[in-house]
């Protein structure tokens, strides 16, 4: 078995904290449970801490839950490692302005002999035509174009 990358070590301090925390059961849920974890897997303790599958096991979650809670103590932290922080998922925008006024335009005018109205995907495939954009997919002209209450056509 290979050797723990990641060794939580508590001071007194934060042992004590720790565990007034999950003894009052007053905070969320996910809070509690990254508390229990670092307690478990404290090193400082006399037994050297648990190993991160019985500290899963013990508390019904997943060994990769144990292992990114003890990562992110040793790296940033007790508080961050008990803080949910939600993974910063930006990207950036397919259509600027100018090209989200050149959808709307095309949007308005009358659809291709042989259709009734504009299709998604129609519409998609006419900007890269007409390059206004390098690649753009059916959903972003949707969502576009709903943004903008506008239907095709």
């Amino acid at each position: 078995m290979s050797e723990k990358r990641y060794r939580v070590k508590l001071t007194q301090i934060e042992r004590e904290e720790l565990t007034s925390l999950v003894n009052k059961g007053q905070s969320q849920a996910r809070r509690l449970r990254r508390g229990r974890i670092l307690l478990m897997a404290d090193e400082a303790q006399e037994n050297g801490g648990w190993k991160d599958a019985d500290i899963a096991k013990a508390l019904g979650a997943q060994v990769r839950t144990v292992e990114r809670t003890r990562q992110k103590c040793v790296e940033e932290g007790l508080e961050a490692a008990l803080n949910h922080t939600k993974p910063n998922k930006t990207r950036s925008k397919v259509l600027d302005g100018a090209a989200e006024a050149h959808l709307v335009c095309l949007a308005c005018t009358e659809a291709p002999d042989g259709h009734e109205r504009w299709s998604m995907q129609m519409l998609a495939d006419k900007l890269i035509e007409l390059e206004v954009v390098e690649t753009v997919s059916r959903e972003t002209v949707r969502t576009t174009l709903k943004k903008m209450n506008l239907s095709p056509g």
